[in-house]
């Protein structure tokens, strides 16, 4: 079985179904189920996620990445930061990063206020952090390579006529 296929119609339609996916890769359902419950396993496949435009469902939520620079640990380097960082509920996303922070860190949360509260009481003191740039998204256009609230692009089919 072509697992990377499979791998490449799951992330483009987490949804599809087991059938579906047989069908495509040419193999039996049982074949599809047991790659699928291996890449699991193994921690290939790490979750299915939605993309919910938040604007559209009238509900408060904010998201916001945030610089960390921080300073590594003798014989950890980051890692133990990132652990520590990682374990908070609010942190829906963590990097190591190039540039000028070593960590980027995405939050959910409900209000700005929210925000601020997890980086000043709770993400700053951690030993290790020097010092933190919080940026709020203003407006998304792209998630996970589905456009949000954009307009379809206008085709012309009119034909070209020169005098």
């Amino acid at each position: 079985m072509d697992s990377i296929k499979l791998l490449h119609l799951l992330a483009d339609d987490p949804r599809a179904t087991i059938t579906d996916l047989a069908d495509i890769l040419g193999e039996t359902e049982e074949n599809v189920q047991k790659e699928k419950d291996e890449l699991e396993k193994n921690k290939i496949i790490c979750g299915y996620h939605t993309v919910i435009n938040w604007d559209k469902a009238n509900i408060e939520h904010v998201d916001a990445y945030i610089g960390v620079s921080a300073k590594p640990e003798r014989d950890a380097g980051y890692d133990k930061i990132a652990e520590r960082i990682a374990r908070f509920p609010e942190v829906s996303g963590l990097y190591l990063m190039s540039g000028t922070s070593e960590f980027l860190v995405s939050l959910n949360a409900r209000t700005m206020r929210e925000v601020a509260d997890f980086v000043g009481s709770k993400l700053a003191p951690i030993e290790g952090v020097t010092s933190t740039v919080t940026m709020f998204v203003l407006k998304k256009y792209k998630v996970n390579g589905v456009t949000m609230d954009m307009k379809e692009e206008i085709h012309d089919d009119r034909m070209i006529i020169s005098a």
